[in-house]
């Protein structure tokens, strides 16, 4: 897979089952990592949608975090991966952004979504949150019109809304059990090696880049497993209450 520089040009089936929107590569994998490693592995195709190419982060440079999104991608056996470049600490809801939002829903067709924190620590996740909310509700409204291609695109309602945990704690709705990929989620983390602690490194401390922190990522996945009985975990808020058609999930 190429690293991802023209947004949305180069699949030509391009509906998923899942699509994971992330304000800043490494923001999915961190989150939900594990769940998307076991959503493929069960024939899922999904999709990561990066808002931005992380071009404020203190560590690295944009085009190495593109690079390391694709090695990401290729880990995972994402279906797509697609870069919007927004505008990293920068973004802000307004119409033009909506509509972009929109047309990637509307192009995509998925059937469910995962987004940033409703809240955190670094203020872009929060407020991609909100933006992400509003633009999978009006998804769905005949009267808002974008085009894909020169083409009226359909309305497009999604079944599901949900949000995964980043760095501030939230009770979740839902936890996945990801015990069998959690190993495999440490590597793929390992794709973002720009951001995180390297031994020697002359760059400027960050919060994710301390010694501690990959650590802490793996105990929250233990604290999100212990609530349902295993090992690791991976938690979610969701917009409303998942329905449940197989009476089995419930034991």
């Amino acid at each position: 897979m190429k690293d991802p520089i023209d947004p949305l040009e180069k699949v030509a089936n391009a509906g998923c089952d899942w699509l994971v929107m992330a304000a800043h590569p490494d923001d999915a994998e961190l989150g939900m990592g594990g769940t998307m490693l076991k959503a493929v592995a069960q024939g899922l195709r999904v999709v990561v949608v990066d808002w931005t190419r992380g071009e404020l982060g203190t560590r690295g440079t944009a085009e190495l975090r593109m690079h390391e999104a694709a090695m990401a991608a290729k880990k995972i056996g994402l279906a797509d991966r697609a870069q919007l470049d927004l505008g990293d600490g920068y973004f802000e809801e307004n119409r033009e952004l909506l509509h972009r939002l929109i047309e990637v829903i509307r192009r995509y067709r998925p059937k469910v979504i995962w987004g940033n924190a409703v809240s955190d620590r670094h203020p872009d996740h929060g407020r991609a949150s909100g933006i992400l909310r509003r633009a999978v509700f009006m998804s769905a409204l005949p009267k808002v019109q974008t085009e894909w291609n020169g083409k009226n695109q359909d309305p497009w309602r999604v079944s599901l809304l949900g949000f995964y945990i980043q760095d501030h704690y939230h009770k979740p709705d839902l936890v996945v059990d990801i015990t069998p990929f959690a190993q495999d989620k440490e590597e793929l983390l390992r794709c973002f090696g720009s951001q995180f602690h390297k031994e020697g490194s002359s760059e400027l401390m960050t919060p994710i880049a301390r010694p501690d922190f990959l650590p802490f990522v793996e105990a929250r996945s233990r604290e999100m497993g212990r609530w349902i009985g295993v090992e690791f975990g991976e938690g979610f808020l969701l917009d409303r209450p998942c329905s449940v058609t197989d009476l089995g999930l419930l034991v």
